[in-house]
């Protein structure tokens, strides 16, 4: 899957991903390959994503939207540090 992290200022993050925890207004949620299109409203909390070559990256966001569709993922924050 293709996960794309976006803020107002950069892209942080385009790359290859296995899985990805996001955390949704309403709980955080993970999204696997051939989920079921989505989009989102997200709060303030740690996402979470899997690639094959580095492992578990976790990062801080602010508030966004996700969207998926067809193995794309996008995840569009307001702020996001890494941790």
């Amino acid at each position: 899957m293709l996960l794309e992290i976006i803020t107002p200022q950069k892209t942080v993050y385009s790359g290859e991903v296995t899985l990805v925890k996001v955390p949704g207004s309403r709980g955080s949620f993970e999204i696997l390959k051939n989920h079921a299109a989505l989009i989102s409203v997200l709060t303030a909390g740690e996402l979470k994503f899997n690639t094959e070559t580095e492992g578990t990256v976790y990062y801080h966001t602010g508030n966004g939207v996700v969207e998926v569709k067809d193995n794309h993922i996008v995840v569009l924050v307001d702020f996001i540090e890494q941790k």
